[in-house]
């Protein structure tokens, strides 16, 4: 039989804190032939996890299948007791989660964890089981594969987990194996790597898969066969080419249009420049943790030498990958960790450090807006509880003044009034991020700061949350620093970009500079790995300088060489490696920190 897995009239309903229940997925039916990957896309609340849980004959907690059939080759799932699903779980059926992180023990080597479901199932002696893993560890691209075993989680970088998680999947020689988000949490060139090596894997091994996403670039690269799923139901299954290039449906279409984000939030129209005092101004800036020594640097130097200035009314874009110390800087502007070395100065005045320290109108002015609203809300708190406390702080408003303000952020944040009375916990996570929103647009700030406000949500959403920035900044007159590992998402919506590495500032420019030829080799990776909505673009992509380690952010955010040299294809090895770069002015508009003049790089095909 070419089919391995057949599903055929799946519902799954919810049950609600009242009792009352909810379809969530409706009379779903689909095969997933041997050998190949099926994707089940679509925004959240689509019920693609939903689905493929229910593939291990798993219900999450308020959850119930309550109709239809799944085969995985001869075994009908949902007929099996308990005992047998758990039996297959794991070793007929494996899955990989979002977080690699929370898969793994911190306090077990990983080697112990990844051989764990072979040993459980009684697959092979331990000997040959850990000869197995480094045979996966080498198929899946990972650094001293004989080694990485001993490590404990916490000394890998999140790529090198999230591959390893698939090792911990793949050792028990599954049939099937769920795909669920595995990259979604990964910045741009650390999540074409972990792609490369599924994909090698899979090809390898001829693995059947499902691959739960919302991004249709990645899907692109991995899967034979998509379904576009909405609200429980299927809105169109086809051939991953059709899909992209013919979609039928108008959500499908909707989802190819949201991938785009140049045409979502716009930035504003560039204005003549105005000899006015910046907004924010940050000079020489060194910041990281730990204890300063006797050279007056903290332990672990995250932040060095850092400049930048932004004008009132216009946005400036920051990216960079993970470690980079995008967050850090935000968190130094915001005053919650003080900086090592530099200023900070907003209209002028030198801010102190800390919170502590800045009046209540600096505070009142930068507000902060983090990456997870799930842990930035407080889940014992009503939603009209959280955006009341800082309009009574801030403006000491009370009463039904404060309840009929509560009503106008909810409004301005596109949400409707009786959501005041919900708790986080009753909220998607694109409304959690527009009330994470509206607390920071409560105190009236002139500048917001935009912690990777878009990474946790689908691409629908992200979309929305844009438009909507793009929206308030118009009408309320806001700048923003928007902080991103997504450079296409940046280049579209901010007036400045600024890309950091390592620590440092390698390249700057405006939004027009930034989109023409990327000549930085580090930009010119960062754009190369932007996934394209086409078939084949993983396939036909070098590997640049992604391969090399990215281990090396903060301990060469202190060092007198080029922070990128480690990575960088064109460095001139006894200079790069020796030398602090200096700064070049390139001719379409952005500065540069490389030793390299233009015409060397243009020469040497950065950028090509």
């Amino acid at each position: 039989m070419s089919e391995l897995v057949e599903v055929k009239n799946l519902r799954v309903i919810a049950r609600s804190d009242s009792g009352r229940e909810t379809s969530i997925v409706h009379d779903i039916s689909f095969t997933v032939p041997r050998g190949t990957v099926v994707a089940l896309i679509g925004e959240s609340g689509s019920g693609k996890t939903t689905i493929a849980l229910s593939l291990m004959g798993y219900a999450r907690s308020g959850c119930r299948i309550t109709g239809g059939s799944i085969r995985i080759g001869d075994r009908e799932i949902l007929s099996l007791s308990e005992a047998e699903k758990a039996k297959i779980r794991g070793r007929n059926v494996s899955y990989i989660a979002q977080s690699a992180a929370a898969a793994f023990n911190p306090a077990r080597t990983i080697m112990s964890q990844v051989v764990e479901s072979a040993m459980i199932h009684r697959l092979a002696p331990r000997a040959e089981a850990e000869a197995k893993a480094v045979e996966l560890f080498r198929a899946l691209a990972l650094p001293d594969p004989e080694g990485v075993g001993s490590r404990y989680p916490h000394q890998v970088s999140g790529g090198q987990l999230q591959r390893l998680a698939a090792a911990m999947a793949l050792i028990s020689e599954p049939e099937l194996v769920i795909f669920d988000e595995p990259t979604t949490a990964l910045d741009v060139t650390t999540q074409i790597e972990v792609l490369r090596s599924f994909k090698s894997v899979i090809r390898e091994r001829n693995t059947t898969g499902v691959y739960v996403s919302h991004d249709l670039a990645v899907v692109a690269q991995i899967a034979d066969h998509i379904i576009v799923l909405r609200e429980g139901s299927i809105q169109e299954s086809a051939a991953t080419g059709q899909i992209l290039t013919d979609a039928q449906s108008p959500y499908t279409r909707s989802l190819l249009a949201a991938a785009n984000p140049a045409v979502h939030a716009q930035a504003a129209p560039p204005a003549e420049k105005q000899q006015e005092l910046p907004l924010l101004e940050v000079e020489g800036l060194v910041a990281g943790y730990g204890r300063s020594g006797p050279n007056g640097l903290p332990n672990v130097t995250v932040l060095n030498d850092v400049a930048l200035s932004l004008q009132p009314g216009t946005n400036l874009g920051v990216i960079g990958e993970s470690g980079c110390g995008k967050s850090t800087l935000a968190r130094v502007i915001a005053g919650l960790l003080p900086a090592a070395g530099g200023t900070v100065k907003f209209r002028g005045e030198t801010l102190a450090g800390s919170v502590a320290q800045r009046s209540k109108d600096q505070l009142r002015n930068i507000q902060i807006v983090f990456q997870m609203a799930d842990t930035a809300l407080n889940p014992t708190r009503s939603v009209g509880q959280i955006l009341g406390r800082p309009l009574t702080f801030y403006h000491d408003v009370k009463g039904a003044e404060r309840t009929r303000r509560v009503r106008r952020l909810l409004d301005l944040v596109q949400l409707p009034a009786n959501i005041a009375d919900r708790y986080p916990g009753e909220l998607s996570g694109g409304q959690k991020q527009r009330v994470n929103l509206a607390r920071a647009l409560a105190a009236e700030p002139a500048l917001i700061l935009c912690d990777e406000v878009t990474s946790a949500l689908d691409t629908v959403v992200a979309a929305a949350i844009l438009d909507l920035l793009a929206e308030l900044r118009k009408e309320l007159k806001l700048s923003y620093l928007f902080i991103s590992h997504d450079l296409s998402t940046v280049r579209a919506i901010c007036d400045d970009v600024m890309v950091l590495y390592a620590g440092r500032k390698v390249e700057s420019g405006s939004r027009s500079a930034m989109r023409a030829m990327p000549l930085h080799p580090y930009s010119d990776l960062l754009v190369s790995s932007i996934p394209e909505l086409r078939t084949g673009w993983l396939d036909g992509l070098g590997k640049k300088a992604a391969e090399a380690d990215a281990g090396v952010g903060a301990l060469l955010a202190r060092s007198e060489c080029c922070p990128f040299v480690a990575r960088c294809p064109v460095r001139k090895l006894g200079v790069c490696d020796v030398l602090a770069p200096p700064i070049r002015h390139l001719s379409k508009g952005s500065d540069i920190l490389c030793h390299l003049e233009e015409r060397e790089l243009l020469a040497m095909g950065v950028g090509a």
